[in-house]
C-alpha cells in the first residue's frame, strides 16, 4: 500500500495563532516544561558525534538525494544538530527552526521551496547565505510522547515534486532508527546511573559495618577494602600477601599465610584467627574468613571479612584458666573421696568389695572429667576417643581386647559424665564375669548414626557363657539412670551364649551437649 503524498505546504497559507496576542496558555507552557524535562533525561551533549547517528544522517542524504541531512534536537532556545552532513554549523536559534514545526506534526513535513513559504521565508537559513530551499523532515518523538526534534534533509535547490514514496518511507524508517538509538543511549545512561547508585549504596553499607571487608582477584591480588581497614589499622590497604606483614603479628603471619595459600590453591573456604596490629601499635585478636566465587582456583575471586574477636578471645582464655584451676581442685576432690572410701573400708571386710566398686566408678568419672575438659567449643571431639580413655585399663593400648570402630560421633562436655558411668559399668562387668575376664575374650564396640540417633553396639565374644542376672543390681540401675534419664536414650541387653550384646541409642542432639 502506497503512503499518501505529503502536502505541498508552500501552497497553503500559514494558520493564524490560536492564542490571543500570540501568547500560549498555561497548559501549553506546562506541556513545554514536561517536554524539556524529558529532553533533559537524554543528556543531549553526550549524543554529539555519535557514529551511528552520523551514519543514519549520511544515509538519509544519500536516500533522498540531498547534499545536507541532520539529526536535530530542539531545546528551549536553540536547536542542535547532534549528527549532520553538509552543514557548516551545529546549532541555530529555535525561533528560526523548521524542525521545531516538524516535531509537533506527527508526520513528514515537506517544504518544496522555503523562500515561497510565508512561515519560513524570513528564516536566516532561507534568506541568508545558506540559501535553503527544499526541506523534508520526519519527527522524532520520545517513548513518553514528547517531541524531541527531527531527522531532516535539505537542499539549496527547490524540489517541486518533493520526495518519492520510497524516499518518504525510507526517511520514516531512518527516523525510527534514530529514535531507537537515542532511546538506547538514554537507557544506557540510566543503567549506568542506577549501577553507580547501587554501588554507592553498597559502599555505604560496607563502610558502615564494624568488620573489615575485602576482595581479591585470581592470584591473590587484593583490589578492594572498605573504609574500616584504614580506620582500624591506620595504614593503606595491602595489595598482595606480602603487604599483610605490616598488620599481622609476626608469630601468626607464616601459619596464616600457609592456610590462605592452601585455600586459594584448592578454592576452599578459609578461616583463621590471628592478631591484627591496630593504629595505636597494639594487637587485637581477629577472625579472618574468605570464600571463593567458584570452585576453579584459576578463575575464582575471593571475598573476605576480618572480625574483631579480641574481647571474646580474652574471655575464653580467662575461662580456660578458671577451668584449669577448677579441674585441679576437682581432681583433688576425687582423690580425697577415693582415699576416704579406702580408709573407711579397711575395718569392715564386708564393705571392701563395695568400696572397690565405688572407687573404680569415681576413677572413671575422674578420667571422663579430664577428657571433657579437653573439648573446646571449636575443637573436634570423638566418642571413640572418650571410650578409649575409659577402657584403657582393660587392655586397649597396644592390644586388641577392645576394638572400637564405626562413624565419628562428637560428644559434648555434659554427655561425657553419664557416658563414662555407663561404659565403666559395662567394662567392669565384662572384666569380672564376661569376655574381658578370659585371656582370649574380645569386646567389639561399633558406633553408627541412625535416624538422628547415636547407636552404640557393645558385643562380647570369647568369654564364658553368660546368663541374665537374677535381679537389677546397683550397676544396672546406674546405667539406666545415665542412659535413659540423663541422656534421654535407651538401652537393651541380650545375654547370648558367646557373651553380652548391648545396644545403646541416644539422640544426637543429647549426646552433643
Amino acid at each position: 500500500m502506497r503512503r499518501p503524498a505529503a502536502k505541498d505546504t508552500q501552497l497553503t497559507q500559514p494558520e493564524p495563532s490560536p492564542w490571543p496576542n500570540g501568547t500560549p496558555p498555561a497548559r501549553a507552557l506546562c506541556a513545554e516544561e514536561e517536554r524539556l524535562h524529558v529532553l533533559a533525561s537524554f543528556e543531549i551533549d553526550t549524543l554529539d558525534g555519535d557514529p551511528e547517528l552520523a551514519r543514519l544522517a549520511r544515509f538519509a542524504a544519500h536516500l533522498c538525494e540531498t547534499p545536507q541531512a541532520a539529526v536535530s534536537i530542539v531545546e528551549a532556545e536553540r536547536q542542535y544538530f547532534v549528527a549532520r552532513t553538509g552543514w557548516d554549523t551545529d546549532n541555530t536559534a529555535r525561533a528560526t527552526s523548521i524542525c521545531a514545526t516538524t516535531m509537533t506534526g506527527g508526520d513528514i513535513l515537506e517544504v518544496h521551496d522555503a523562500s515561497a513559504d510565508q512561515r519560513f521565508a524570513g528564516f536566516e537559513a532561507v534568506a541568508g547565505q545558506r540559501h535553503l530551499r527544499f526541506y523534508a523532515g520526519a519527527p522524532l518523538v520520545s517513548a513518553e510522547g514528547a517531541p524531541l526534534g527531527a531527522l531532516c534533509v535539505t537542499d539549496s535547490t527547490p524540489r517541486p515534486g518533493g520526495l518519492s514514496d520510497i524516499q518518504r518511507e525510507g526517511l520514516l524508517v531512518l527516523a525510527e532508527a534514530v529514535k531507537r538509538r537515542i532511546e538506547t543511549h538514554r537507557q544506557a545512561r540510566r543503567n549506568v546511573a542506577e549501577m553507580k547508585a547501587s554501588a554507592d549504596r553498597l559502599q555505604f553499607v560496607l563502610d558502615s559495618v564494624p568488620d573489615i571487608a575485602w576482595s581479591a582477584s585470581p592470584g591473590g591480588q587484593f583490589d578492594y577494602f572498605n573504609a574500616r581497614f584504614s580506620e582500624v589499622t591506620g595504614q593503606s590497604a595491602p595489595r598482595d600477601v606480602e603487604d599483610w606483614r605490616t598488620v599481622i603479628h609476626p608469630d601468626d603471619y607464616d601459619a596464616s599465610l600457609a592456610k590462605l595459600t592452601e585455600a586459594m590453591e584448592n578454592a576452599t573456604l578459609f578461616e583463621d584467627e590471628w592478631r591484627l596490629r591496630i593504629a595505636d601499635g597494639s594487637y587485637r585478636w581477629v577472625l579472618s574468613r574468605a570464600v571463593p566465587s567458584s570452585s576453579d582456583p584459576q578463575t575464582a575471586r575471593w571475598f573476605g571479612t576480618i572480625t574483631d574477636i579480641d574481647d571474646t578471645h580474652r574471655i575464653s582464655e580467662e575461662r580456660e584458666l578458671l577451668a584449669g584451676e577448677l579441674a585441679h581442685r576437682i581432681k583433688n576432690i576425687f582423690s580425697v573421696i577415693t582415699g576416704l572410701i579406702s580408709l573407711h573400708a579397711r575395718g569392715a571386710a564386708t564393705h571392701r568389695e563395695f568400696a572397690q566398686v565405688l572407687t573404680e566408678h569415681v576413677r572413671a568419672l575422674s578420667r571422663a572429667h579430664d577428657y571433657a575438659l579437653q573439648l573446646g567449643e571449636h575443637r573436634a571431639s570423638n566418642l571413640a576417643d572418650l571410650l578409649r580413655v575409659l577402657l584403657a585399663p582393660y587392655g586397649v593400648p597396644g592390644a586388641d581386647a577392645v576394638i572400637i570402630s564405626g562413624e565419628t560421633i562428637e560428644p559434648g562436655r555434659r554427655a561425657a559424665t553419664p557416658l563414662a558411668l555407663a561404659f565403666h559399668e559395662l567394662a567392669t562387668n565384662s572384666a569380672k564375669y564376661g569376655a574381658l575376664a578370659s585371656e582370649g575374650g574380645r569386646v567389639a564396640v561399633h558406633l553408627a548414626k541412625q535416624d538422628g540417633k547415636a547407636v552404640i553396639e557393645w558385643t562380647e565374644s570369647g568369654g564364658p557363657e553368660t546368663d541374665p542376672p537374677e535381679g537389677e543390681g546397683f550397676g544396672s540401675r546406674l546405667m539406666k539412670m545415665a542412659i535413659e534419664r540423663q541422656l534421654g536414650g535407651s538401652m537393651a541387653q541380650e545375654w547370648r551364649r558367646e557373651g553380652l550384646h548391648a545396644r545403646i541409642a541416644i539422640p544426637l542432639d543429647q549426646i552433643a551437649r
